[in-house]
Parts: C-alpha cells; sequence; structure tokens
C-alpha cells in the first residue's frame, strides 16, 4: 500500500468517525405545551379565528399530527402522564383533585407525585441533560416529594401549585424552590424572558427544556397594550373570546423569539421542538371560536374534543418538512421518545412508545390500541385503529365510533360490531389499575360537565 492509499484511507475513516459523532450527538428538546388550547385553535389544524403564524411555520418546517391526543382531559394528570410515561389507568395522578381518601392528601386535596414515582426529567438528568421547566407544574408543592427539584429538574420557574396559576398577575413565582417577587407583572412575560435565558446559558450543552404556558388557561386575561390583544380587540366577540384567542396568540409570538434564538446560536439543526396543548377546550370558545371542530367534547370529557391535541414537531434536517401525519401516540410516548432521542434506554415499565421512526418520516407499526380514564362519570376510552370505544360507567354499555368516517363521535355503531366491542371492554378492564383517590363507579352516578 502507497503512502498516498494510506492517507486516503486515514482521511476516509477520520471523516467517518466525525460524522459517526455528529449523528450521536444528543439534539436539544424543547416541549412546549399550552393549557387549554383546543385542537382546532391553531391555523395549521384549521382555525378560521385564531392566528398562529409560528405554530403554522413549524407545521410546514416540520410534520404535523392530525391524530396525537393529551394525557388526559385536564391539567394535572395530563402532566403526570407526560412526566411517567404511564397511562392515567396507571399513573398517579388521575384528575386535579381526588374524589375519595382526601384524608390522605394536602389540604385541597391534591396528590403529588412520590420518591418512587420515575419522570422523564430524572432520567433525561442522568443521560447528561441540563433539565428546565418553567410554566405550570402541578403535580407537587414545597416540601413534598412531587416538587420539580426533586423530581429531576436543575430549574423551575413557575407555579407549582394549579389553583396558584389562575393569576396571571401574581405577587410570586417559584423560582427553583424560593419566593420570587414579581411585582405583579404579566407572569407569561416572566416565563418568556425566562425561556430565553435559560437556552442562552444552556447553549453549549444538551438540554431538556419543558414548557408547559399557561395560556390561555383562564382567567382570561391580558395586557391591553400587548401586540396580540391588538389583533382581536375589534372583534365582535365577548371579552373573555377576545381575552382567550389573543393568549394563544400570544404563546405563539413567544415559540417565535423560541426558533429565532436557536438559529441565531446556531443550534437549530440540533434542537427538537414539539409544540402542543394539554387538553380540549371550554364552552364559550366551543361555541364561538369552533375550538374542538371538527370533533365532539370539551375539557373533561374523553370524546375527541377533550383529549385529540394539536401537534406539531420540527427538527431541521431530521423531521421531514411540510408533512402531516395521521400516526396515533399521545403525551405517554414523550418520555421513551427522549429516552430514544438521549440515546439512553427507556425504563421497561412505561406504558408509552418512541414515536422517534414516525418523527424522522421512517414507517412505524402502530400500537394495538390506547386507553384513556377520568373520573367524572366514570369515564374510559380506547383507541384501536379506526375504532374509538367510550363509555361512562364501568357497568354502562360501551359505545363505538369510526373516527375515519364519523369524527364527531355522532354515530354508535357498537351493535354492528360486537368482537371490537368485546376486545375493547377487555382493554379497559385489563389496563385500569384501581386508584384509592379515584375509584371507578358503575356509571349511575352522574353529574354535569364543568369548566
Amino acid at each position: 500500500m502507497n503512502h498516498r492509499t494510506l492517507l486516503i484511507l486515514c482521511l476516509f475513516t477520520c471523516f467517518a468517525s466525525i460524522t459517526d459523532a455528529a449523528d450521536r450527538k444528543q439534539p436539544n428538546i424543547i416541549y412546549i405545551m399550552l393549557d387549554d388550547a383546543g385542537y382546532n385553535d391553531f391555523g395549521a389544524m384549521g382555525s378560521k379565528h385564531v392566528q398562529t403564524p409560528v405554530f403554522d411555520r413549524m407545521a410546514a418546517e416540520g410534520m404535523r399530527f392530525t391524530d396525537h391526543y393529551s394525557g388526559s382531559c385536564v391539567c394535572a394528570p395530563t402532566r403526570c402522564v407526560l412526566m411517567t410515561g404511564l397511562h392515567t389507568g396507571h399513573c398517579r395522578r388521575r384528575d386535579n383533585q381526588a374524589s375519595a381518601n382526601r384524608n390522605k392528601t394536602d389540604e385541597n386535596g391534591l396528590v403529588f407525585l412520590q420518591d418512587e414515582d420515575l419522570t422523564v426529567a430524572e432520567v433525561m438528568k442522568q443521560a447528561g441533560y441540563v433539565t428546565g421547566g418553567i410554566g405550570k407544574w402541578g403535580l407537587g408543592n414545597p416540601g413534598f416529594a412531587g416538587s420539580p427539584d426533586k423530581q429531576g429538574f436543575d430549574h423551575f420557574l413557575g407555579y407549582l401549585d394549579q389553583m396558584h396559576a389562575h393569576s396571571y398577575y401574581t405577587d410570586w413565582l417559584w423560582n427553583d424552590g424560593q419566593r420570587m417577587e414579581t411585582n405583579k407583572r404579566y407572569s407569561h412575560y416572566i416565563f418568556e424572558e425566562d425561556t430565553l435565558r435559560f437556552i442562552r446559558e444552556n447553549q453549549g450543552k444538551p438540554f431538556f427544556l419543558y414548557l408547559p404556558y399557561t395560556l390561555p388557561h383562564g382567567k382570561y386575561e391580558i395586557p391591553a397594550d400587548d401586540p396580540a390583544y391588538q389583533i382581536y380587540q375589534d372583534k365582535n366577540w365577548p371579552q373573555e373570546v377576545k381575552n382567550y384567542a389573543a393568549m394563544i396568540t400570544r404563546a405563539d409570538m413567544t415559540v417565535g423569539k423560541i426558533l429565532d434564538l436557536l438559529k441565531e446560536l446556531d443550534i437549530d439543526d440540533n434542537t427538537i421542538v414539539f409544540y402542543t396543548s394539554d387538553n380540549g377546550p371550554n364552552p364559550p370558545f366551543v361555541n364561538h371560536l369552533e375550538s374542538n371542530a371538527p370533533l365532539s367534547g370539551i375539557k373533561r370529557s374523553l370524546k375527541e374534543g377533550g383529549i385529540r391535541a394539536a401537534m406539531t414537531v420540527r427538527w431541521p434536517g431530521v423531521v421531514p418538512a411540510g408533512e402531516t401525519s395521521d400516526f396515533v401516540w399521545d403525551m405517554r410516548d414523550v418520555f421513551p421518545t427522549a429516552c430514544d432521542l438521549a440515546g439512553t434506554e427507556a425504563p421497561s415499565h412505561l406504558d408509552g412508545i418512541s414515536v422517534l421512526p414516525t418523527l424522522k418520516g421512517e414507517s412505524q407499526a402502530a400500537r394495538p390500541h390506547m386507553y384513556w380514564e377520568f373520573p367524572f362519570r366514570s369515564q374510559q376510552a380506547v383507541r384501536m385503529g379506526k375504532w374509538k370505544g367510550y363509555r361512562e360507567g364501568t357497568e354502562s354499555p360501551l359505545q363505538l365510533f369510526d373516527l375515519t368516517s364519523d369524527p364527531a363521535e355522532k354515530h354508535n355503531v357498537a351493535g354492528k360490531h360486537p368482537k371490537i366491542v368485546e376486545q375493547m371492554e377487555t382493554i379497559m378492564a385489563q389496563s385500569h389499575v384501581p386508584s384509592e383517590f379515584w375509584p371507578l363507579d358503575s356509571g349511575k352516578k352522574k353529574g354535569k360537565m364543568k369548566r
């Protein structure tokens, strides 16, 4: 072998090693989740009323999902599913407040994560990531094992208690376990500033940044001089509807600043960004903005409008640009997907699967089924291929819908498909592990859906 050939081989080997190292580089992960924004509250999902140019841009530059779901139909259990990778038949927190054994909860009936609960933040931290959270936590108050600093977060700024999160002009927020005075500034402005600071300060390390922003959850309030509000101020809508739409647009503006900063810091190509919402909308916004169209159901319902969530994912050069996917997944899948991205093994007890192949545009086998439960009216739901099963009460007849032809779940076809119904009833029975705080009943007790 002559010297020239040897040199070429050495250069090729060196290049291959560099390329392989680049392929193995851990990407930054940013997960953005709005609060109570409906499936149809985003332009790229079909909204004719709410302006979300950054969501739409991400859909054009990445992948938009039509059949992505929330972890639950209200705030706290969705966050529990997302953090623990367990569905609502297995996870610790299954509603915002306990419906039984409240002597074992805090004074407000809140159930927090415990030391034995393993979160995605803990595993990301073990994998070498700097972990940050900004927004609404809702899974553990100060002094309890469920607080974010005890669940894997190097940094958390925001509301720990979900009731506290109902005020955007609070006197204080929690910042790394300490009270931080706010001078009653609009809290989202503080969140935006801290988000950009966290990215700047950690640009040289792999980071996992969880952004459960409180917008557009009530109270429906936004400064009148905010540019987002100016877009809607002259609309012939009730004031809370104008505020709600403006709050979504304001959050979207923040996402735009995040994307701009990633590009400025030259880490855009090594950062995957998820952008979604935590559950379905409330009634006023269905009426005026068609927030759950073309679905039925609202927040606190396991009908499609209560749990199907807008989602777009962007990662330049990896996630194919401009694609729309009907792959069925939800927030239990974030934990194993993050592990896959980080190059670390996912814990074996998780209910979710990694959807990284789908995100890369590769073919991926559909999962056999997905299960949800919610204690109010003892709701249970199963998605199995094109079929959706739903019932209110463990002894109630199961309703069956073909989502391909009936996404609004108007036509119960259970009588025509008894074998599908039987399969779903078996899934419901096997997927539900009883909770001392949220027992399911026969469904004979009925209540009114509330905001």
